[in-house]
């Protein structure tokens, strides 16, 4: 706290505090959820569920306590278990409780493909969707460059890629935040961006499309209880749709194996 109030005379007039007591929180708009255990190098996010489960039984019913009326944005990982968690012990509505999913993911892929095609990354549009982790799902078939798919041109390079050539990025920014772990012992700067941007979506009604993780039943034929990264319309009400994007045969079944190893471990935790 007093870090971040002794750089006042650099920021908008705002008030900064912070307190063991959660009555501190009262009236809340938004509820940002960050706490847990540190991901270690080389360990999964799945991994972390069971040092997290009991810290987020004690933190959320003391949000909802005091701001009943919240947008829960979950930002710890394994996010979408826990998402998931915070829906079913906070009694929310689905809309109001959203998890940061794969808007990172999406944001190291496009970085990536910017790279590549040496543009800017503002001008690569595309999603990764499904489980914030090793069964991500990126949409290779609608991922264009100024509205070019990238699979139909050629990169600074004159190199032209295939789905399977374009794998090796997809592994790259599933490793991307190992890669970080092991540099420097966390992430922290992107993901505090792209919450940022969730969080001005969100109580700015702005109504732009993020891959965020939302309950995704009855959504792409998923029709079991799980959270995961759906390209969704985020506004002041939380979640006010989901987008119907176009995806192939082999898109959408990779979708439904993510939607099913969510599924797969909260029935071993019985949440």
């Amino acid at each position: 706290m007093l870090d971040l109030q002794h750089a006042a005379a650099f920021l908008p007039r705002v008030n900064i505090m912070a307190d063991s007591d959660y009555a501190v929180s009262e009236g809340s708009d938004i509820c940002i959820v960050t706490a847990g255990a540190r991901q270690r190098e080389g360990e999964s996010r799945l991994s972390l569920l069971g040092r997290n489960l009991s810290l987020f039984k004690s933190i959320i019913p003391q949000l909802v306590r005091y701001s009943p009326d919240t947008i829960l944005l979950i930002v710890s990982n394994p996010v979408d278990i826990l998402t998931y968690l915070s829906w079913k012990i906070s009694g929310f509505p689905p809309n109001r409780v959203i998890g940061t999913g794969t808007n990172l993911d999406s944001s190291r892929l496009r970085f990536l493909i910017a790279d590549k095609f040496d543009v800017n990354a503002h001008n690569v549009h595309g999603y990764m969707v499904g489980e914030h982790g090793d069964s991500s799902v990126p949409l290779w078939s609608t991922l264009t460059i100024a509205n070019m798919p990238v699979l139909s041109i050629c990169d600074k390079d004159g190199v032209k890629y295939s789905r399977e050539s374009l794998q090796e990025l997809h592994k790259m920014v599933v490793g991307g935040a190992y890669e970080v772990i092991k540099l420097k012992g966390y992430t922290s700067w992107a993901i505090g961006y792209s919450t940022a941007s969730l969080v001005k979506s969100l109580l700015r009604d702005q109504r732009r499309i993020h891959p965020v993780s939302v309950l995704a039943k009855g959504f792409y034929g998923i029709d079991k209880d799980v959270y995961l990264s759906l390209p969704s319309q985020l506004g002041r009400a939380g979640v006010l749709g989901v987008a119907s994007v176009q995806m192939i045969e082999e898109e959408r079944r990779k979708l439904h194996e993510s939607s099913e190893t969510i599924w797969d471990i909260q029935n071993q935790l019985q949440i």
